[in-house]
């Protein structure tokens, strides 16, 4: 075993299974459990710890399976929570980084396409560790990659600011919801809009990723440099913001946690079996609980409710 990642705070058998995943697409613990000849669940301990760290991600689906996060990210990810004081000359190294692009696309461009997930993934790691003051996304189904997100737990830690509008389809994805919880948790405003058709990530208003396409087969996304088009961007993406319903509402007034929760998922539009499920619940539960919240609320369906809660403060 190597210690390679000590001074960041991996230790010599986690950067041992982070090792054996970069040599390979995907892998479940089982898999990597093999490969090392060692227990599935030390194996699963030590991936739990990594994917905190952000140098991997979990792959959406039913099983559980993880990718690596490319390491010239990752790992950078965590040296700049262990030397704040390289941020001046980390920032001289993106103002280069931004030099060798516009010399390689012409010089200059608005508008740069990539093509392939592995792309996408690498621009949507690099928007957000560019970013200064604040990320915006829109986020909605189907996913390239991995619906997890490590780099914004410790872009949140070093005060950027996460604002997110999900669609109701992707708070129904194995594992996002709590995700979304857990992110809120460590201070994203997160929102559900239903109907929502694109998806987007924005830093500052300095740059945006734009998929041209929600079709996997052929993944093309416009990187959007400072002019007309990402203002439009950014005035969409408000746009949405205001019209969305909160998901991290306020503790206020006579609900608890879970019933807070799905009142906004009942308002968002997704459908009771689906609620139940995210919510761990049995189908009769939830509406047990709904019932409970129309007489508490005087409501007659689940709109209603949502308006007289929203003038309430209860979300």
């Amino acid at each position: 075993m190597t210690d390679q990642l000590a001074a960041v705070g991996v230790d010599p058998f986690d950067e041992a299974v982070y090792r054996v995943l970069l040599s390979r697409q995907a892998a479940s613990p089982g898999q990597l459990a093999d490969e090392l000849a060692c227990s599935t669940d030390r194996v699963g301990r030590a991936l739990a710890r990594l994917h905190d760290l952000g140098l991997v991600g979990r792959l959406s689906g039913a099983r559980r399976r993880y990718s690596a996060i490319d390491p010239e990210h990752a790992v950078d990810a965590l040296v700049r929570v262990r030397a704040a004081e390289l941020d001046r000359v980390r920032s001289s190294a993106a103002e280069l980084s931004r030099l060798f692009t516009s010399g390689r696309h012409g010089g200059g461009e608005e508008v740069e396409i990539v093509h392939g997930s592995e792309a996408l993934g690498r621009w949507f790691v690099r928007l957000q560790q560019e970013a200064r003051h604040q990320v915006r996304t829109l986020d909605r189904p189907p996913y390239a990659l991995t619906t997890a997100n490590p780099v914004e737990e410790t872009a949140l830690a070093e005060g950027v600011t996460y604002r997110a509008v999900y669609a109701p389809e992707a708070l129904e994805w194995p594992g996002v919801l709590d995700d979304i919880r857990r992110l809120i948790g460590h201070g994203e405003q997160a929102r559900v809009l239903p109907g929502l058709r694109v998806k987007m990530a924005i830093a500052d208003d300095r740059i945006a990723l734009l998929p041209l396409s929600l079709d996997l087969s052929d993944v093309r996304a416009a990187v959007l440099r400072p002019s007309a088009l990402l203002d439009a961007l950014v005035d969409h993406w408000e746009l949405c913001w205001r019209a969305a319903e909160p998901l991290d509402a306020p503790p206020e007034g006579p609900l608890d946690a879970d019933d807070r929760l799905m009142l906004s998922l009942l308002v968002s539009g997704m459908k009771d079996e689906a609620i139940a499920r995210q919510l761990g619940w049995s189908v009769r539960t939830m509406r047990r609980r709904t019932s409970r919240l129309h007489e508490l609320l005087g409501a007659a369906n689940r709109f209603q409710a949502g308006v007289i809660a929203q003038r309430r403060g209860w979300i």
